[in-house]
């Protein structure tokens, strides 16, 4: 069961994901009002947050961990549609039920805001509307992004956008190492990544394997990577070395 949890910062200026959270932009006053309306959850690896359908009393952001967003059809096939990272945003204000089921893949902890207080201050206080909308954008951006790695791309750049989407989701929030090297844990198994791209697990474990042969990739285990020269696997992923920010 998911458990209320004290996070181990002692304030919002210590909280890893303060500055690319929807309460990026809040001053001092702002942040105050959120602390009265906010708590945390923790969930651990493989467990369900909440159900599509669900009735949802919160509006959260992801403090730590990941999590995919899945969406079953009506003959019991279920696709995953999203990845949830550190910062993004899960919920609707405005909308009382869950659109996509949502599953813990590591450890995760939330950082939630109880639903109708939270859509009452947006309109009450710019900063997090203006913030809102942002992550909205970029949530639209990314998708339109994803339609073309699925679309258009061969399986290795696939494998490579998807390693080097999360590598700069680390970057941008401090969780990799600075520097031209990155280290990062892939937070999905080989038979998640196949199903978010469209791949056998075959093609999964070949790419992969084909990545690491040549040098684009090191390997430390099977989650542990380790990325030489990230404008290489920029160029393996088919883009251009100074692409912009695609989740």
């Amino acid at each position: 069961m998911q458990q209320v949890v004290a996070p181990a910062f002692k304030t919002c200026s210590d909280c890893p994901i303060r500055h690319r959270a929807v309460c990026a932009k809040c001053d001092s006053q702002e942040l105050e009002l959120l602390e009265d309306i906010k708590y945390y959850r923790s969930f651990s690896a493989g467990q369900t947050v909440m159900w599509a359908g669900d009735h949802m009393d919160f509006v959260a952001s992801v403090v730590s961990g990941v999590a995919t967003l899945t969406q079953t059809m009506e003959d019991g096939r279920t696709q995953m549609v999203g990845l949830l990272l550190p910062s993004d945003f899960v919920g609707r204000p405005g909308r009382g039920e869950a659109a996509y089921t949502v599953t813990a893949t590591s450890d995760l902890v939330m950082c939630c805001f109880r639903r109708k207080p939270f859509e009452q201050m947006i309109s009450t206080t710019p900063h997090i509307a203006h913030r809102l909308l942002e992550m909205t954008l970029d949530e639209l951006d990314a998708a339109r992004e994803w339609m073309l790695v699925l679309g258009r791309k061969t399986a290795r750049e696939k494998i490579a956008s998807l390693l080097s989407i999360i590598a700069r989701r680390d970057a941008l929030l401090g969780l990799a190492a600075p520097g031209k090297e990155l280290q990062v844990e892939i937070p999905l198994t080989r038979e998640a990544m196949a199903d978010y791209l469209g791949l056998t697990l075959e093609t999964v474990s070949r790419q992969i394997s084909a990545l690491k042969r040549d040098g684009v990739i090191v390997l430390s285990g099977k989650r542990l990577v380790t990325i030489p020269d990230m404008d290489r696997l920029m160029t393996e992923a088919g883009d251009d070395s100074d692409g912009g920010y695609l989740v």
